[in-house]
């Protein structure tokens, strides 16, 4: 698998620019996107707040930080090839000549530095933009992420946290493979009520038995 795309997506860097501070302002900004992905008391969210919180922990404190992008259809002459399955992409073969597209989420790796780097542990953290929810791009861009983590990055073990009362997200987590690891029973208060913190992981070699798995079928 190309570390800049996979099957429908492509991957670059966030940038420290007008239009991506913008495009995670508007993400920022979408009540459900961030109640789903933070337990930070929800409120109004200023330009400064995204610059000064979001996009400097992504830019300063994050392993990775990628801005995931739908391209736009290749025009003639242009091709785009692949042999990998959406939710388990297989090493492939891509050729794409560079097309602009439209960001439609970020995802990241935490950077453990200093004394916990010999752990070679991270978490991942995504957002993908409304209107662009439910069609499995959240799915195709967390296999991108932990195939960069395990095959590139050298990760041993990669974790995903869920608030509970996102129970898309903690399906789409044990479908991706990720095993359940704990709860921090009653963590988050939300909508008022009290809601467990549950915490997946996913191990290297876990992640390679998957990728043989299907590989074989």
């Amino acid at each position: 698998m190309s570390y800049l795309q996979s099957a429908r997506l492509t991957y670059r860097a966030l940038e420290d620019t007008p239009e991506d501070e913008d495009f995670l302002h508007a993400i920022q900004s979408d009540p459900e996107a961030y109640s789903n992905s933070t337990p930070a008391l929800p409120k109004p969210q200023a330009k400064r707040d995204t610059v000064n919180g979001y996009k400097k922990s992504l830019m300063e404190r994050a392993l990775l930080a990628a801005i995931i992008v739908l391209p736009h259809p290749p025009s003639n002459g242009e091709s785009l090839t692949s042999n990998a399955a959406e939710d388990t992409p297989k090493m492939q073969t891509q050729t794409q000549t560079a097309t602009p597209g439209t960001p439609i989420g970020v995802i990241s790796l935490r950077r453990e530095g200093g004394d916990y780097a010999h752990h070679r542990g991270t978490s991942i953290t995504i957002d993908i933009a409304r209107g662009y929810r439910g069609q499995g791009y959240g799915s195709e861009a967390i296999n991108w992420v932990l195939h960069w983590a395990f095959r590139r990055a050298g990760l041993h073990r990669v974790e995903i946290q869920a608030l509970a009362y996102n129970e898309g997200a903690v399906r789409l987590y044990e479908r991706l493979g990720f095993r359940l690891e704990g709860r921090r029973r009653e963590a988050f208060w939300h909508d008022g009520k009290w809601y467990d913190d549950v915490v997946f992981g996913m191990l290297e070699r876990e992640w390679e038995e998957r990728q043989e798995r299907v590989q074989s079928v």
